[in-house]
């Protein structure tokens, strides 16, 4: 099953009613959803390894897909697994393009000029500000432009390709001895290169050198039997000159991400990865600044010679040093302490039915809270609501708009944050809250989901939010 990892996608398995074992997805953003089901049905419709979709609600915000197990590659980086998915990513690239509406993609069509700055901005103001480095900010726009004409520059947009966009081991399940790709919502028309730089220099996968320039021939090697069927020009030359370029802009998105899911989501183990993210970006600036070789003819003849260069990115160069030099790592102290104190305790958290009885905490610590929903209006009596949960948009809706219920759950807060801060001074590991209802379906369902998020968010803690009468049990880390 998908694992939650930056993403605010709610995942469930469950079984339909043909008896299959399904996915169920909630998403929060339509266009999102829409994106992903358009794409995962056009890629299934190709030949290509996605979940098939089998259900959509009519307000788009929920569907089901195809239970591909519980593998994700980045659990077993084996290098014929490796190899096959890298193989396979062409595949979707090329073949998944042919005949593809780029107007359904999310939230743009293409890889353009404004993307590309959005994921900049991203780095500078999530990673670079919550760091004690000091840094000139025109040079680093200097550097900024210097991408951007780089990375637009080598963009052939006589090919048409598609841009998976987040395309790393978590997000490749292993069925059967054969990769599946999930979670390509953010897809667009793009450069194929962005793909192989997000894929090879993932941070926690910490590829060797050796592997990652034999994956990138294995991928050559597939592109070029995909051009010679698909009619098209594909230069490996001009392709490897570019790979760089993307390795760094693609390090530098990567950062912006761990700034914000650690620094400002509280969730540490975003942190963790940032070491290996600022040693890839300072290897990448030394590739780039290494000396380079230009080929010319001469009477028919190939000649080597030495090309100078001056360093492209000299504000970036200087950051990566200096961000090194400090140990890899100089993050402002409220962020940093926050975190690491936070991470040590775990809240269980229950949806219930009095009728079966309160849950029991079997840290064996005991107490905790135990909240009684069947104060608040009850969807549960209308029969438009009576197969549903409180993970559906329709009892959401209902709730927050009756409005009871965020009242109800203010009240929680309060009780419940005094505790957690509490436990966190003291360095408890342990704390159990439970929220009943008749059937455990609908109230109590609505108010551990909230509380989960609320908890998860303010304070970056481990959340294990379980579902009792549903049988659905999650992991917030």
């Amino acid at each position: 099953m998908p694992k939650q990892q930056g993403s605010n996608r709610i995942y469930t398995r469950e079984t339909d009613a043909d008896g299959r074992s399904v996915i169920r997805v909630v998403g929060t953003n339509r266009d999102e959803n829409r994106a992903f089901i358009y794409m995962a049905r056009h890629f299934h419709a190709l030949g290509l390894p996605v979940p098939e979709i089998y259900w959509v609600s009519d307000d788009e915000m929920s569907y089901t897909q195809e239970d591909l197990g519980d593998t994700l590659l980045f659990d077993n980086l084996d290098p014929v697994l490796l190899e096959r998915t890298i193989r396979a990513l062409a595949h979707i690239q090329v073949i998944g393009a042919q005949d593809f509406d780029w107007s359904k993609c999310f939230p743009v069509p293409a890889f353009d000029e404004r993307s590309i700055r959005w994921d900049l901005n991203y780095f500078k103001y999530c990673f670079l500000k919550g760091t004690k480095i000091e840094f000139s900010e025109p040079a680093l726009e200097n550097d900024f432009d210097t991408l951007v004409h780089n990375l637009l520059s080598t963009i052939n947009f006589q090919l048409s390709t598609f841009l998976y966009r987040d395309f790393q081991s978590r997000n490749v399940m292993i069925r059967d001895g054969q990769p599946y790709f999930i979670d390509f919502q953010g897809g667009r028309r793009g450069p194929t290169q962005y793909d192989v730089a997000s894929f090879l220099w993932q941070a926690k996968a910490n590829f060797s050198t050796e592997l990652r320039e034999k994956l990138i021939e294995d991928y050559l090697d597939e592109m070029e039997k995909l051009s010679k069927t698909f009619d098209f020009q594909f230069s490996i030359f001009n392709w490897k000159a570019s790979l760089p370029h993307f390795v760094l802009f693609r390090t530098l998105q990567v950062l912006g991400a761990y700034g914000y899911r650690g620094f400002f989501e509280r969730k540490p183990h975003f942190l963790e990865s940032i070491p290996l993210a600022l040693k890839n970006l300072n290897d990448i600036l030394q590739t780039l600044s290494a000396p380079t070789v230009e080929r010319r003819s001469n009477d028919g003849r190939t000649t080597v010679e030495p090309k100078n260069t001056t360093l492209p990115y000299p504000e970036l160069s200087r950051i990566a040093e200096s961000l090194i030099a400090e140990g890899g790592l100089t993050v402002k102290r409220s962020h940093s302490t926050a975190v690491s104190q936070r991470s040590g305790l775990t809240v269980s958290i229950y949806s219930f039915s009095f009728k079966k009885g309160i849950p029991n905490d079997d840290s064996g610590n005991g107490g905790g809270y135990v909240f009684d929903c069947r104060s608040t209006h009850n969807p549960g009596k209308y029969d438009e609501f009576k197969a549903l949960t409180g993970l559906d948009q329709p009892v959401i809706d209902f709730l927050e708009k009756d409005g009871e219920i965020l009242t109800f759950l203010d009240s929680v807060y309060r009780l419940v944050d005094h505790h957690v801060e509490r436990f966190l001074e003291r360095d408890f590991t342990h704390l159990q809250v439970a929220f009943g209802c008749t059937g455990g379906q609908h109230r109590s369902v609505y108010c551990a989901e909230q509380l989960a998020k609320h908890l998860h968010a303010k304070y970056g803690v481990t959340i294990h939010l379980i579902h009792r009468e549903r049988g659905i049990h999650r992991t917030l880390e």
